[in-house]
């Protein structure tokens, strides 16, 4: 019997049906159909956080999912029904940036980091509370977090002071692995990169991503780091970066993910995200003196040794704005068919992973969306943001969407934020003047004037930027090219 060349679903289920079709492969066909991903649209919306939603994560059974909040508090839900199981104070004393799950718990360790620098641990107790543990701190804000595969003791931070830790909580201790600078040798002083994002290749545990303030995403090999804490330094085993955007410095790294093929995708800020193949990078310590282009389909870049290294074209993926906040990037279905991304416009991007074709931009936040997870078995997602909720998509729709250009997509308008107001130079100058305890006898009058006058001050600013927002819709779409739009 011939089998279809095309994936159609009627003759899948019959090669199924006579057994020429594993009925795992066939289900894992199936959940990742494009028919899925056009037919997503909001399930339900999970409001009980009182500040911005910044890592949402489902647990391994996808029946929960946990988030949490500049609220500092991390909320356990059953996603499907809306029902909160339990929330509790994270222990941290700023905005929690990410909340994971360690495998084989139970769902009962929780690990969290956040803007205050700190790396803790929540053990949930049988009477429903939480235990928070400070286990390691970094010097800045502390970003994400990347769970060994399959452990329930190992995981890595890092933040905006460059350190990578390790951490074990067989010992509730941590391990200063290496400090990730901009220079890629030995040689010379060299400032530290802020990093954003880290990431573990699912294939390969001891393979470590890291990115940040630098075009480069770097690969490391934690069995070649020196676990004495000795040295601060450790070459990497390979970096990663879009030959145009080497040695520019105006961009950065805000999101990473390896795929179950251990591709690696990587986010820029002020531009576009590129899917990297397995061992597709510029090696150890990339110093390109000239960028050439070379036959279609790879480039090669001339380095200073006057070598010239041909590597493949990774896949680009353009359409959605990253320059405001710090996103992340992911993969959805059940072999990573598909790349998911936030925006500023406040819309959800998916692409398809094998040749970059746009397919959907979803309406979500009325500002930015910065957290996009997937379910782990169905074409479910999570989306955080700017708002105080998190959204469910499931493929509910009867209709599918239509299938629209990336050029299509109309600029959003969006309501205007205290957090997003470019400050008045007057209104910087009367809070700098009047930043002052009232001495003993003054006149408190004078206070509550000056108190309206700012308040004044602040509706204007609002007014303002209002406005702006009306006159010229305050967003608009990439083009693809990089550059920030105006």
């Amino acid at each position: 019997m011939r089998r279809p060349t095309a994936r159609h679903g009627a003759a899948e289920l019959c090669l199924r049906e006579v057994g020429d079709l594993l009925p795992r492969r066939f289900a894992r066909r199936a959940a990742a159909a494009e028919d899925l991903v056009m037919r997503l649209q909001i399930h339900r919306k999970l409001d009980r956080h009182t500040g911005c939603v910044n890592t949402v994560g489902f647990n391994a059974d996808g029946d929960t999912l946990i988030s949490g909040s500049d609220d500092q508090k991390v909320m356990l839900w059953d996603w499907d029904t809306g029902a909160l199981k339990m929330q509790f104070h994270s222990g941290h004393g700023d905005n929690v940036f990410q909340a994971r799950f360690m495998p084989y718990t139970d769902d009962r360790t929780i690990v969290t980091c956040a803007a205050d620098g700190q790396v803790r641990v929540a053990k949930v107790q049988d009477d429903g509370d939480a235990l928070t543990t400070l286990l390691g701190e970094h010097d800045g804000r502390a970003h994400k977090l990347a769970i060994e595969p399959g452990s329930p003791y190992i995981f890595y931070s890092c933040g905006e002071d460059g350190l990578v830790q390790h951490f074990d909580l067989r010992t509730n201790t941590a391990t200063e692995l290496f400090v990730c600078r901009n220079s890629l040798t030995k040689s010379g002083y060299s400032s530290h990169v802020h990093l954003n994002a880290i990431t573990i290749d699912p294939r390969n545990p001891n393979l470590l991503a890291v990115g940040g303030s630098n075009p480069f995403a770097r690969v490391y090999d934690i069995r070649k780091c020196k676990w004495d804490a000795s040295s601060d330094y450790a070459q990497p085993s390979d970096c990663y970066c879009p030959p145009h955007l080497i040695g520019d410095r105006g961009v950065g790294i805000t999101g990473l993910a390896f795929s179950h093929q251990s591709e690696l995708l990587v986010s820029y800020n002020n531009e576009n995200i590129y899917l990297f193949p397995k061992n597709g990078g510029l090696g150890t310590d990339p110093k390109p003196s000239a960028k050439v282009e070379g036959s279609k389909g790879s480039k090669s870049t001339m380095f200073a040794s006057g070598e010239a290294v041909y590597h493949p074209v990774p896949q680009r993926y353009v359409g959605h704005r990253n320059c405001e906040t710090v996103k992340g990037v992911t993969f959805i279905g059940p072999n990573h068919e598909y790349v998911a991304s936030g925006s500023d416009c406040g819309r959800l991007f998916i692409w398809m992973k094998r040749d970059g074709k746009f397919l959907r931009a979803m309406e979500g936040d009325e500002c930015i969306v910065n957290c996009i997870e997937p379910h782990p078995h169905t074409m479910t997602i999570a989306s955080s943001g700017i708002d105080n909720d998190v959204k469910l998509w499931t493929p509910s729709a009867i209709e599918q969407a239509r299938v629209l250009n990336v050029e299509e997509l109309k600029p959003r308008k969006r309501k205007a934020k205290l957090w997003h107001f470019a400050l008045p130079e007057e209104l910087v100058m009367h809070v700098l003047a009047r930043r002052r305890q009232p001495a003993a006898g003054e006149d408190s009058s004078e206070d509550l004037e000056d108190s309206s006058e700012l308040l004044s001050l602040v509706l204007q600013a609002a007014d303002r930027d209002n406005s702006s927002d009306d006159s010229d819709e305050d967003e608009e779409i990439s083009d693809g090219s990089g550059s920030r739009a105006k």
